[in-house]
């Protein structure tokens, strides 16, 4: 399974964990690549340049790399009953809180501020991915994610995502599945 990356031009795989392609551009080295590597997960990285000026950094990435955004998943990191618990949701929707804490138990959730979850993830907002974070969190992927067969995450740095299958997203992060997509 080799298709052309994002960078227009045909990648080679890496020989140490099939069927992996990254771009040989530079800067694509996060937490998130290395902990895929280390567990030998297939995985692809697309790059795109970053517009500072985006309104909403997930729907620039989808519309970057020509994705459907219904694919595209945006991490999001809330507070649910005083503990940081990570959402990851499609880039076009919204995260419904009140499912989120349900699907973990909780009662009340919110939006964490973001320096707790730039500081608890180790990534800037725009860029936080639910991979190689700096603190464990609790997990949950939006259940629409179950109907595809990859899904691209942010690789830990604006510009830069992961395709992966859901499955394995899940299993590196502990993560459930739940409907916690705002309708």
């Amino acid at each position: 399974m080799h298709r052309p990356c994002c960078c227009a031009r045909r990648c080679q795989p890496d020989d140490r964990v099939a069927p992996v392609s990254l771009c040989p551009v530079a800067g694509q080295g996060t937490p998130a690549t290395a902990l895929l590597r280390k567990r030998g997960v297939a995985y692809k990285v697309h790059e795109y340049q970053h517009d500072p000026r985006a309104a909403s950094y997930g729907v620039e990435a989808a519309t970057a790399l020509g994705i459907d955004p219904a694919s595209c998943f945006k991490t999001l990191v809330a507070d649910v009953d005083g503990t940081l618990t990570v959402a990851v949701v499609p880039v076009a929707g919204s995260l419904d809180l009140k499912a989120l804490a349900a699907a973990v138990g909780g009662k009340r959730a919110g939006m964490a501020e973001p320096g707790a979850a730039e500081r608890s993830s180790g990534y800037v907002r725009g860029g936080i991915s639910p991979l190689g974070q700096r603190k464990k969190l609790r997990t949950v992927i939006d259940a629409s994610a179950t109907d595809l067969s990859t899904m691209f995450v942010s690789a830990g740095r604006r510009g830069l995502q992961i395709e992966l299958a859901p499955a394995d997203l899940a299993s590196l992060t502990g993560a459930t599945f739940a409907s916690i997509a705002a309708v």
